[in-house]
């Protein structure tokens, strides 16, 4: 009787034991964050500065003619100066902004993934540095 009670506990301790953490650390990459990372590269991307003139020119065009389509008489002078006016800041304004400069900042993360992100200000990244990712944003810890 002993025998059997015997091997029945010695059997359960090693289905139990078989069981238990081998205590890994919990670097484990499957424990990694996805969202702490190291910047591992900042490429630049842009255009150098624009004077918006191109745009200006455009706009004014497109705001004279909708300025010349309101009125009569003077009116329509005085909307059609208005108009190519406007046009023409909203058009140099449009202008500057798309030709903004970019970064990419490229993110090796925790659980070993690699990602890109585009970025218009990077004055607080640099290479190496740790960072959290948070949507689309790049974010020193």
């Amino acid at each position: 009787m002993k025998t059997i009670y015997f091997a029945t506990c010695a059997s359960v301790l090693a289905l139990v034991g078989g069981c238990a953490s081998s205590g890994s650390d919990r670097s484990d990459y499957r424990y990694a964050s996805s969202t702490i990372g190291v910047v591992q590269s900042i490429d630049h991307s842009g255009s150098p500065p624009s004077s918006g003139v191109a745009g200006a020119v455009v706009g004014g065009v497109v705001g004279g003619v909708l300025g010349n389509q309101v009125g009569s008489g003077r009116g329509n002078d005085a909307a059609t100066v208005a108009g190519a006016v406007g046009g023409a800041v909203v058009g140099s304004e449009i202008q500057k902004r798309n030709s903004a400069d970019r970064y990419f900042v490229t993110v090796r993360m925790e659980n070993g993934d690699v990602r890109t992100f585009e970025e218009t200000r990077v004055s607080d990244l640099r290479v190496g540095q740790r960072v959290r990712t948070d949507g689309g944003d790049v974010r020193p810890l």
